[in-house]
């Protein structure tokens, strides 16, 4: 439930915020603490930092920091993270007791929405007793017909079996939103559990098949002996849609997604299936046309209506509802969830606390009503004002490096200037706030709640079909911690949340604060100039405006980058996936490259060492800070599957020994093991 899917290619999973700052400080005041923005208690300097820099620049603080149950990963991200839950805990517990919250109100929804999560004892009271009538519509469920309708009830809710609908800009014509349709309808994270035979797939699927037994068995519909049948029934529909799925690289590919055509085509491409009814029900009678992100899985999904047994289709769509509600009924079920997405795939131990579930639930689900309490209490004006100088000095930096490089055509570099020069920059919150009037909340059950939110959502998805863009729509809300850049918008969107320490700190030296988020907006902003923004013109149009021979040359100076990543060894055994992880390992590259240059023209010369450390070391510090985590190793090994994103260890280890700066500023040597000659250094951007 509530799987707001984040359809952008180039989405910077970023976990670093910095701004720009004129001071020197080196102090914030943090609950009531004097911290320092490069702290040398967290470092371990008995490493040489020409053997392992990530080591050293973090060394003391994963000593001193074991991961706790409740984590598979925890870093500079999450910590921060932590920290905004506590911050919107405090919103929620006012909203929550206020007597001004008149009914109807944002304030009145914030409040009965976390309230209904909290009230544990009325949960654990109604058990599934909420959902009955969505039980009760799937097991009434006759010929092909009710199963297309129960395919729309299922996605009204955001619970989507089968496949993902929803709108989405044209790749071909940004400034208008059109119907799409994703492959979906897996349980687990990715096609490729389902059909490798690598002993890591091979028992995630086993347990998977555990994990649905015990939640087909808790619903208590269906006798002991039929369990069994029945989760292996749901793993044989699953295993299907996962052979005619896409792999994640292919779909690093957007040529490869766009497969615009009219209604009746579509009904071609997959005969047993009503396509005219489903959109007639779900609210698009009038759809005219749609692009289909993966033709062939379509086919497979009409041929699946009718080949696959009715009981069948009843068990899967009741795994469907029960896994997507699983976390918003009684802790039976709650419980069960966590023991295989929690403990199996990614190795934690223990549940997070239930007010902090809860508090995730309510800013995702009433995303910009919270936003707007979130931003009129936590977000100083200045910092939108430092952020906006800072991207202004990357930009100046970045277009530099593009006017350098020696493997792009000069009329290619002409365009690219271009396209730097339109992109738009989006500072912690929107300009316009969405309108929360239609969606009604109410101290009735948690599980309603969530259904009526996503319902709400849906719908104004819905309403955005074949409707001009709104630029000013934000992908992310306030509160988030994150960032990213959208190829479409030709946009970098920095949500509030990120705003702070470590990614950036309004009191902090500018080293801090360009080693942080000034990384961070190389990072964004050189994903429109890869092999994947490439793709997009300076108005977010699929259309690839580099020659051949850029393609060729960006594809020689890459390749070393693929194999360098490829031979990146995590848990003895397993590597990075350097063809996967390509589009973002560029980004670091020329992130740190960009943002070194800029920071390096805001230098007067007569800056004095803080802490011992010139102010290009500590650049490259705060670079390595804001990767520094824990990470179990289950969680490792999915990743390195599933993760567009190569681990927080290479990040650092890889990146910093590819730039000359660095060889300088911590005085690095041939005899160092992670040197790296300087003809053989890669350099990007």
């Amino acid at each position: 439930m509530n799987y707001k899917i984040n359809f952008l290619f180039f989405a910077g999973v970023a976990a670093l915020l910095a701004g720009c700052s004129g001071e020197s400080s080196n102090q914030t005041e943090t609950n009531n603490m004097t911290t320092k923005a490069i702290d040398p208690i967290n470092m371990d300097t008995t490493v040489a930092p020409g053997n392992d820099f990530y080591k050293y620049a973090n060394g003391s603080w994963i000593k001193n920091n074991p991961i706790s149950e409740e984590f598979s990963v925890y870093g500079s991200f999450h910590k921060l993270a932590e920290d905004n839950t506590l911050m919107l805990k405090d919103l929620f517990e006012q909203a929550a007791s206020s007597k001004d919250a008149t009914p109807g109100s944002e304030l009145q929804k914030i409040g009965d929405f976390y309230s209904s999560g909290l009230d544990t004892i009325s949960i654990e009271k109604q058990k599934l007793e909420a959902l009955t009538p969505f039980f009760e519509d799937i097991a009434s469920m006759k010929d092909s017909k009710d199963i297309l309708n129960e395919i729309v009830k299922l996605h009204s809710m955001e619970i989507f079996p089968l496949f993902y609908f929803y709108g989405a800009q044209d790749d071909k014509n940004s400034n208008m939103v059109i119907a799409q349709i994703m492959q979906g309808g897996l349980g687990l994270p990715d096609r490729d559990y389902y059909v490798s035979n690598d002993e890591q797939s091979q028992m995630l699927r086993k347990e998977y098949v555990k994990y649905i037994s015990t939640l087909m068995k808790l619903t208590g519909k269906y006798k002991e002996a039929e369990i069994a049948k029945i989760a292996d029934g749901i793993m044989k529909i699953e295993t299907r849609l996962a052979k005619a799925s896409m792999t994640r690289l292919e779909m690093r590919d957007p040529q490869k997604l766009y497969h615009k055509m009219p209604l009746a085509e579509l009904q071609k491409l997959s005969p047993d299936f009503d396509w005219n009814s489903y959109f007639t029900q779900i609210g698009k009678a009038d759809l005219k046309e749609i692009n289909i992100n993966q033709p062939e899985f379509i086919k497979e999904i009409g041929k699946m209506i009718k080949s696959v047994p009715m009981n069948e289709w009843k068990e899967y769509f009741t795994f469907n509802l029960i896994n997507d509600c699983a976390p918003y009924v009684n802790s039976d079920f709650e419980k069960a969830r966590f023991s295989f997405y929690g403990t199996v795939l990614s190795g934690k131990t223990k549940m997070k606390d239930r007010w902090k579930t809860v508090v995730e639930s309510t800013s995702g689900n009433l995303g910009e009503a919270v936003g707007k309490i979130y931003v009129e209490k936590y977000f100083p004006a200045e910092a939108k004002t430092r952020m906006v100088e800072l991207v202004k000095n990357l930009k100046v930096s970045l277009k530099e490096h593009i006017q350098n490089l020696t493997w792009m055509t000069p009329e290619t570099k002409i365009k690219a200037i271009e396209k730097l020069g339109t992109i738009n920059l989006k500072i912690g919150y929107p300009d316009k706030w969405r309108d929360y009037s239609a969606l009604t909340i109410s101290k009735q059950a948690y599980v309603l709640n969530v259904i009526a939110a996503n319902k709400f959502e849906f719908k104004r998805m819905l309403a955005e079909i074949d409707k001009p863009v709104d630029r000013a729509k934000w992908d992310m809300t306030p509160q988030t911690v994150n960032a990213y850049y959208s190829p479409n918008m030709n946009e970098v969107v920095f949500p509030a949340a990120i705003l702070q320490p470590p990614f950036f700190n309004k009191d902090a030296d500018d080293a801090v604060n360009y080693g942080g988020i000034g990384a961070v907006i190389g990072h964004e902003m050189t994903h429109g100039f890869d092999d994947q923004g490439c793709q997009y013109n300076k108005d977010g149009n699929l259309e690839n405006w580099w020659t051949e021979k850029d393609v060729e040359n960006f594809k020689k100076q890459t390749a070393p980058l693929i194999v360098l990543y490829n031979n990146f060894k995590m848990l003895d055994s397993l590597h990075v996936n350097g063809e996967l992880t390509v589009g973002e390992n560029i980004a670091d590259f020329g992130g740190v490259s960009v943002s070194m240059d800029a920071f390096k023209k805001t230098l007067k010369g007569d800056e004095k060492a803080i802490d011992g450390f010139t102010p290009i070391q500590r650049f490259y510090l705060s670079y390595a800070e804001i990767w520094r985590q824990q990470i179990r190793d289950q969680e490792l090994m999915r990743r390195l599957k599933e993760d567009v994103h190569s681990p927080a260890l290479a990040r650092v280890n890889v990146t910093v020994y590819h730039s000359d700066d660095f060889y300088t500023a911590f005085n690095i040597k041939e005899t160092d093991s992670k040197f790296v000659p300087k003809d053989k250094r890669i350099r990007i951007w």
